[in-house]
């Protein structure tokens, strides 16, 4: 599964109010206290009669006693908010059973039954999005983590393995479409009501299980797999969407030859099918044969998707496909181990995107995305292992750590072992495990003997929370280069103390004369300091680590400006080249906000950035792709975890300030540059996707260093698109603007694509990201448009997520913005209490905020926490922000 990205209980259902007021002490479950289900179901048969305001499900679970489980004369299946009109017992109604909570227990006396079990649910007024819900007139599911219980009772768990056969019914009319995991086996009907039948050949979690019923139209294509296997693909959207479809289809077919070829997983189903859902609480969701997909990550054309829409298609698509293999061929014992099947699916869709586009580019992307969310929440009081030890309520733990630090983690096997070495692990791992529920230490296990790995140690990686610090040491005497690495792991919510991880960094010694060096070599920092040593130089040699940030790490180490304006000038590495860029202007920063600096100084290091960030403008060996990350500026967050105590407000001024500077410096030479991108014709390929780029960054530059040209500039830009990168990154600077052309382009911004629930979605999201020093009032207003809705995840993402990244607004002095967040996760909680939830960690990091945003972020916290009935997604992550 991929993480993305009006009064309560509006229907006044009463079960659905009670499914999102939980109780403020939910249990804790701890991982320790694992045991296997002790019954095994072999195969389930579900027959659904659909309807939007109310569906009946007949489920039939053929069980046995496990005999690898301690014997239970029960069995125990979950339930939601839902209750049984009928429970049978081998054809006969049963009296054995007893409602405990939202579960049904039932007493069996023999060793094999057959249970029966009917209900009656209301997808109409289903506002969590979890389980079988309505989203503009079709039906559709999600199940993971716990949604399955929300259809029928069952036991969910990840553990519970069986084959699904699935009948639907319903009026043609309204679902002349019916989809579902697995094979279709039949169809028909008769007057005004139809039916399809599907069956799922391999074992499953109900986790997994995914039905579609709706008015839809299809993209359809085919595939070969390695073997011959004929695979009938469809990509399913609604009528007038289908000509947006075709990026994604050719994503999915590249997918499928690039997952034989690497990884050699060949596609096992006679059809695939992708559903692009307008109301979904997370990315895209890798159900069998049937993956359910935001629309955002399906829908893309060049008027109104961006190049980072584009790739963010092809990137989940990859993903969620992949998870047939490392997901759902292979899933996971219990909800502990969820990053052995999103870290390993995240490493395999970084890889992919990296194949199809630029592997360098790709990776400074990623690391991007660790830096600013994961390495805060490492840093804060939600840092968890990425095999966490417990959980009150999973949704929370769908997080950066589980994913993306999960998939360095598996990187960081991978480079140590060498991607040959690498594969054979991989390859063991799908032949032992296949068709099994796996944990992290099964994967583990197969990497070492696969590739021939001792990974006792490394193992810690997985049970210890907090972001390393490498500090780093370079010595240089006669013709010998002394390195001392010194490695900690800060203390973090109930870890105090760590022992020494291994840590693979890739390195160079360069010659600071020819900018050369004699090779890249790898060394493993496995304890506290160790030092290494490397002969052969006459003068002291620069020093270029963690190149391809080859470990996910914090470097610390005393380096001068002059030295890092080499790097950024000469590193062969573009991941290093593009470290040092970062570290000349974050260094700069820190020092600036810190009142380190004084004037003298403050004006010799915009100097020495000026003349780093010139090279990379007049390097004619750099494509444009590039060029625009060693362009860029470092994120506040960023900048904001390299200090103890943060002040948010003098960081953006200080940040606006050197961009500002950088603006006026080299004003010739951005101008230059957007002249030069600016006759680049529009394509996809990798040219004018950098021209695009750079363009933009430009504009951003020149908003800072000459406003008025810039607002002019930037209409001219938007006027001349055509395309949606380079319309929306000219509307991103205006709106940043208090100038005449930014309120016209909004408007006409709008106005064309009305309609357009995911360009809308841009429109919210840019004013509310906006360097505009009212953007606050600006998201008050919006919050009031006639286009605003609570009920979709991405209309609220769009405006409030894109507000709480916004540093300078969401730092707001007097605390509004806090307010703002608060009053929005005390609205939507009890509507979708999964969403609401994660809007709480940007309040959570109050810790390394100054003294008097601290006091006002806690504040917003206590306020959330004091509110009756909150969801336990809500109060598991506002209690833990709180400590």
């Amino acid at each position: 599964m991929d993480i993305a990205r009006t009064p309560s209980n509006p229907d006044g259902n009463p079960e659905m109010a009670d499914a999102a007021m939980q109780p403020k002490d939910p249990p804790e479950i701890r991982r320790e206290d694992y045991k296997p289900f002790p019954w095994i179901v072999s195969e389930t048969r579900l027959d659904f009669e659909l309807g939007i305001d109310c569906t009946r499900v007949r489920s039939t679970l053929t069980v046995a006693r496990n005999a690898k489980a301690e014997p239970s004369p029960t069995i125990r299946l979950d339930g939601d908010g839902i209750a049984a009109t009928v429970v049978t017992v081998d054809g006969e109604p049963s009296q054995s059973w007893v409602m405990d909570g939202d579960d049904l227990v039932l007493t069996l006396p023999g060793e094999a039954h057959e249970i029966g079990i009917e209900t009656e649910i209301d997808p109409s007024a289903n506002s969590q999005l979890m389980g079988l819900y309505a989203s503009g007139g079709m039906l559709c599911t999600q199940c993971e983590a716990e949604g399955f219980r929300r259809i029928t009772f069952f036991p969910d768990r990840p553990d519970v393995l069986s084959t699904y056969t699935v009948r639907m019914s319903g009026p043609r009319a309204q679902f002349p479409v019916l989809l579902c995991n697995g094979n279709k086996t039949g169809e028909g009907g008769d007057g005004d009501t139809h039916w399809a039948e599907w069956h799922d050949p391999w074992p499953k979690p109900s986790y997994l299980f995914a039905l579609v019923a709706g008015d839809l139209v299809a993209r359809s294509d085919s595939f070969t797999t390695m073997s011959g296997r004929e695979v009938e693909l469809n990509v399913w959207v609604r009528e007038g969407d289908l000509d947006r479809t075709e990026h994604a289809m050719e994503s999915l077919k590249r997918s499928m030859k690039w997952d034989e070829e690497v990884f050699g997983r060949e596609y096992d189903l006679d059809l695939f099918n992708i559903v692009a859902v307008s109301d979904f609480n997370m990315g895209a969701m890798e159900n069998k044969g049937l993956n359910v997909f935001n629309t955002k990550y399906v829908l893309a054309d060049p008027e109104t998707a961006t190049d980072g829409d584009y790739d963010g298609v092809e990137g989940v698509i990859g993903h969620e496909y992949f998870h047939n293999w490392s997901g759902n061929r292979i899933t996971c014992r219990d909800w502990f181990q969820l990053s052995l099947k999103e870290g390993f699916t995240v490493l395999r869709d970084q890889l992919f995107s990296a194949d199809m586009g630029s592997e360098p580019v790709k990776r400074i992307e990623d690391v991007r995305v660790l830096r600013g969310i994961q390495f805060p929440e490492d840093s804060g009081p939600l840092a968890h292992p990425i095999r966490p030890d417990s959980y009150r309520e999973i949704s929370n733990f769908y997080t950066a750590t589980v994913y993306n630090k999960g998939a360095e983690v598996i990187r960081m096997m991978r480079t140590m072992a060498g991607e040959e070495a690498f594969r054979k692990g991989t390859d063991l791992y799908f032949e032992r495990h296949d068709g099994e529920a796996a944990t992290c230490e099964d994967f583990v296990k197969a990497i070492e003997d696969g590739a021939g790995l001792d990974l006792a140690q490394f193992r810690r990686w997985y049970s210890q929370a907090g972001t390393p610090k490498v500090a780093v040491e370079l010595d240089h005497e006669g013709d010998t280069a002394r390195l001392t690495l010194t490695q900690t792991v800060p203390p973090t919510p109930g870890q105090p103390d760590k022992a020494p991880m291994p840590i693979p960094l890739k390195l160079a010694l360069i010659d600071r004369e020819s900018g050369t060096h004699s090779g890249e070599r790898l060394v493993v920092l496995d304890k506290d300091t160790a030092e290494f040593t490397f002969d052969g130089f006459a003068d002291k040699p620069a020093l270029s680590i963690n190149r391809t940030f080859s470990a996910p790490v914090s470097i610390d180490r005393e380096v001068s400006r002059e030295e890092l304006v080499f790097l950024a000038a000469k590193d062969d590495d573009p991941f290093a080249r593009y470290e040092a860029m970062q570290e000349l202007m974050t260094g700069h920063l820190v020092a600036a906000v810190s009142g380190d600096l004084g004037d003298n100084d403050r004006q010799a290091a915009r100097s020495d950035i000026a003349q780093a960030m010139q090279s990379v403008i007049e390097d004619d060996q750099l494509d444009d792709l590039m060029r625009g990350e060693l362009m860029a500026m470092p994120g506040q967050t960023y900048i904001a975890e390299r200090m103890l105590v943060a002040d948010p407000g003098l960081i953006h001024a200080e940040r606006e300030a050197l961009k500002a500077d950088l603006g006026k410096r080299l004003s010739d030479q951005f101008h230059a540059l957007y002249d030069r991108a600016e006759k680049v014709p529009f394509s996809l390929d990798a040219e004018a996707k950098g021209a695009r780029k750079v363009k933009t960054l430009v504009l951003a530059y020149a908003a800072a260093g000459d406003p008025a040209k810039a607002a002019e500039l930037a209409a001219h830009q938007y006027e001349r698109a055509d395309n949606m990168t380079d319309r929306q990154g000219a509307l991103m600077v205006l709106a940043g603007l208090d100038s005449a052309e930014r309120t016209g382009k909004l408007i006409d911004f709008y106005n064309r694509y009305q309609g357009n629930a995911l360009v809308i979605d841009k429109w919210f999201a840019l004013q509310a990201s906006s360097l505009h020093p009212q953007a606050i009032e600006h998201v008050k207003a919006l919050r009031d448009h006639p286009d605003f809705t609570l009920k979709n995840p991405n209309r609220v993402r769009s405006l409030y997520m894109a507000f709480a990244a916004n540093p300078a607004a969401f730092h707001a002095a007097d605390g509004e913005g806090y307010r703002m967040i608060a009053d929005l996760i005390l609205e939507l909680d009890p509507i979708n209490a999964q969403t609401a939830a994660r809007f709480v960690p940007p309040l959570g990091r109050w810790r390394r905020i100054e003294e008097g945003r601290a006091k006002l972020m806690r504040e917003a916290l206590e306020r959330i926490a004091q509110a009756p009935k909150l969801s336990r997604d809500t109060f598991e992550q506002v209690t833990r922000s709180l400590g």
